[in-house]
């Protein structure tokens, strides 16, 4: 690849600005080679870096198409943002694979990944405190425990979505504890919840995106991911760890099991039955709320204003920038369908 010009510098993705000239390296998620209107081939591609995303293109006349790179893994780039239907995407010059002689030049692939804002070794210690000073019955400790040591490993850093919410590295992790700390709070005001059978039901309603979905940063849906989905998964692995316990009372495993597979709250969002325990009722609106908020908080991050929110199929206030001047309709027009946004058939905004 030839040198990138005076003007090119490696910054974020989430820093960049129509205009820019920037190079780098980045994570390309997505490569499929289409064509334009005149029928000349070209590749609309994904690059994401641990501060964002963006889409991509590289045109008849650009190099990329002669280099040898491929979707997943790390490329080196160089190229111009440019706004397009009031987004951003890059106009790519040149794109290759990312080698291990890059890494003089400052490639790191774990600078590349989408990470959770908090340090994952304190959530994970907040789980563990959680759990342990919130968890009353004897078998229900144990379940907690067990189910700790034996996906904790994977837990840790694993995302909770492909793409709309807690879509990055430690992202399940980051959802669950946030969660828990509003269930022990729930808990409280409503003393006829289940402290024991909520908390649990926390642990373990989004478990199955272990299998559901790759680790970062392919966080795509795998095979049993497509054919099963992390409902059916989570249910299994109340079962599994359930069964490792001796004489576990089967009403409380039956109750969670409810739990994990009512925790979307409707049919229609692919849940197997709907809630019909408070315990239910309590963690579908606990997920839901943690996961429009987290949604909000990414959009508020990305810019201020009136924004859509496609997953929550409607504009939503991010809050006026500093100093800004309000325009005179306040409204953009609401962006084309992209499929990168895509949440599976298991999923509305959860």
């Amino acid at each position: 690849m030839t040198p990138p010009p005076p003007a090119a510098r490696a910054r974020p993705i989430a820093t960049w600005k129509a205009g820019d000239q920037v190079a780098g390296f980045a994570f390309l998620r997505r490569k499929e080679m289409r064509q334009d209107r005149t029928g000349k081939s070209y590749l609309d591609l994904e690059l994401v870096d641990a501060s964002g995303s963006i889409a991509a293109k590289a045109w008849s006349d650009s190099a990329a198409l002669a280099q040898s790179f491929a979707a997943p893994g790390f490329v080196k780039f160089r190229g111009q943002v440019q706004s397009y239907r009031d987004q951003l995407q890059l106009k790519v010059d040149n794109c290759r694979a990312a080698t291990e002689a890059d890494r003089a030049e400052g490639f790191d692939e774990g600078s590349l990944v989408p990470s959770a804002r908090e340090d994952l070794g304190e959530l994970w210690t907040r789980l563990e405190e959680t759990l342990a000073g919130h968890l009353h019955r004897p078998e229900a400790r144990r379940l907690g425990e067990e189910t700790l040591r034996a996906y904790g490993d994977r837990l840790k850093t694993h995302p909770a979505a492909k793409a709309i919410h807690h879509a990055y590295r430690g992202g399940l992790l980051e959802h669950v504890v946030s969660m828990l700390g509003l269930a022990c709070k729930l808990a409280d005001h409503y003393p006829e919840l289940d402290r024991d059978l909520l908390l649990l039901g926390v642990l373990f309603h989004d478990l199955g995106k272990l299998d559901e979905l790759g680790a970062m940063p392919l966080n795509d849906y795998t095979p049993v991911g497509r054919l099963v989905g992390h409902i059916v998964l989570g249910r299994d692995l109340v079962r599994e760890r359930v069964a490792a316990i001796p004489d576990f009372p089967a009403d409380f495993a039956l109750e969670l099991e409810h739990l994990v597979l009512s925790h979307q709250g409707k049919r229609e969002f692919a849940s197997p039955v709907e809630p019909m325990t408070k315990e239910a009722f309590a963690l579908h609106m606990i997920d839901d709320l943690d996961s429009k908020l987290a949604v909000l908080r990414d959009l508020a991050a990305a810019g201020s204003g009136f924004v859509w929110a496609k997953s929550l199929e409607r504009f939503v206030w991010t809050g006026a920038a500093p100093g800004a001047e309000e325009g005179p309709s306040g409204e953009a027009p609401e962006p084309e369908a992209d499929e990168s946004d895509e949440e599976g058939p298991q999923s509305k905004i959860w």
